[in-house]
């Protein structure tokens, strides 16, 4: 078993209007909320913008999955949403699964005493603090960097 590999990480909950973004701390202790990105042409080079901002030492995606282990549409619009950002930074970008993270994420914010109408803003961060949390808690368990590895898209002929 490998031991857990130092450096903050950025986790992201991408969704078809917004990207909910978290990060924790380089021991992997925590994972908190950052941001709600605006799901648009500029979402990618945001989130960016935001891990500079932290030295980030990878990337973490939600793979979106039906409760059977299989795809859904979502689960394409996130691998295309990862694979933009691997083209686009040194940093790796893992993805893994998230089933059930947003529904955990509005049980959290009800048990705070939030309504589904007043967490609209807030529900993708902390669903990207879910996945994120799982992640750092799975490669501490297993010393396995956790999901898998998404290649940055060749780039087109000229």
């Amino acid at each position: 078993m490998s031991e857990f590999r130092r450096g903050t990480r950025i986790g992201i909950d991408v969704g078809k209007a917004r990207v909910g973004v978290a990060k924790c701390d380089p021991d992997g202790l925590l994972a908190t909320p950052v941001e709600t990105v605006v799901r648009d042409e500029n979402a990618v080079s945001r989130v960016l913008a935001i891990a500079d901002d932290y030295s980030t030492l990878e990337f973490v995606i939600g793979l979106p999955m039906n409760l059977r282990g299989e795809e859904t549409p979502s689960t394409a619009d996130a691998r295309a949403f990862a694979t933009a950002l691997a083209s686009r930074t040194s940093a790796p970008v893992r993805m893994v699964d998230e089933r059930l993270s947003t529904v955990t994420a509005h049980s959290a914010l009800r048990a705070s005493g939030r309504n589904q109408k007043n967490s609209r803003n807030i529900v993708d961060q902390v669903a990207a603090v879910v996945i994120l949390q799982h992640a750092i808690d799975t490669e501490k368990r297993s010393g396995a960097a956790p999901g898998f590895l998404i290649s940055p898209e060749s780039e087109p002929a000229s």
